[in-house]
């Protein structure tokens, strides 16, 4: 049914749960495609060991291109990208299924509801250790949103031939942060207006644990601060806020397909402030913006951030 595409880095614990859930709470087969950074914490002889296809890489490759390296593998024709710590909750599959026959056709983009500890009206646990799964399947159900436009977070799911025609992630987003954004604007381009969330497809995350320490420990010692973000300015010259406002409309109720951006005066003021933004970014830090893709691009050769 669905090739699912997970990014792992070190994180076998709940690579292993995520991945146990899916053969729990799944009606279909699915194949399961796992890019490993790294893995020597076990990662590979766990996944030999059950038979899951996995890509490999002796680095941090990143979320963009390990998922890149993992569509390679991919056999079925709808590609969902999920992270390594979820917990995929019953009938998520099935629900999937039903939306897609309900649109009818392949140009969307649909995503699920993540759910998380202090979120929801119940403790089942913050971590590996404290997590309570007989609880969590007993009240999760309770955690209702409703169905929203925009999402721009995994797990998400898109056609084969929509991956395509868009080159998949893109990859200067390294580690990852922006490249959601940039690939829901890469699909907008493309003409895809169905960005719609899910209520009833449900993941339970815990927080990107592993990437969010190696997002701090980039910070901290190299200034990269919000590098996607800047980015993803320079590359499409709006802000990703202004594109989840004006054209995305995230975290409203889904009404339907979305339309062309609303131009008024709120729009207007806000675009003013990208293109100042843009070329703040483009003559103030152009040389600064330089040293900075050629320190990725040597410490990427080299394999140093590990």
């Amino acid at each position: 049914m669905f090739s699912i595409l997970i990014p792992s880095f070190n994180n076998i614990k709940y690579l292993e749960l995520c991945i146990n859930s899916l053969k729990k709470n799944s009606k279909y087969d699915h194949q399961i495609i796992v890019h490993i950074n790294i893995g020597d914490d076990g990662t590979i002889e766990y996944l030999d060991n059950i038979n899951i296809e996995y890509t490999y890489t002796k680095y941090n490759s990143g979320i963009c291109e390990g998922i890149n390296k993992a569509a390679g593998l991919a056999k079925f024709n709808y590609f969902l990208y999920a992270h390594d710590d979820f917990y995929f909750c019953p009938f998520w599959d099935e629900i999937l299924k039903n939306e897609i026959d309900l649109i009818g056709h392949n140009n969307f983009y649909l995503s699920g509801t993540m759910m998380h500890s202090g979120q929801i009206p119940f403790d089942c646990g913050d971590n590996i250790d404290t997590f309570d799964e007989i609880k969590f399947l007993d009240n999760y159900k309770e955690f209702n949103y409703y169905n929203f436009q925009g999402s721009t977070w995994a797990p998400t799911l898109v056609h084969r031939d929509t991956w395509n025609k868009v080159g998949g992630f893109s990859e200067e987003f390294f580690p990852g942060t922006g490249s959601d954004p940039d690939f829901n604007m890469k699909l907008w381009k493309l003409g895809i207006r169905i960005f719609k969330g899910i209520n009833d497809f449900k993941v339970y995350h815990f927080g990107s644990i592993v990437l969010r320490k190696k997002i701090n420990e980039i910070k901290k010692n190299s200034r990269y601060g919000s590098k996607g973000a800047k980015i993803f300015l320079l590359k499409w010259g709006i802000t990703i806020k202004f594109f989840k406002k004006f054209y995305l409309h995230s975290g409203t109720k889904y009404k339907g397909p979305l339309d062309k951006p609303k131009i008024d005066i709120n729009y207007f003021i806000n675009y003013i402030f990208c293109k100042i933004n843009y070329i703040y970014i483009k003559i103030v830090y152009k040389k600064k913006w330089i040293l900075l893709t050629l320190n990725i691009i040597i410490l990427k050769n080299t394999r140093l951030y590990l």
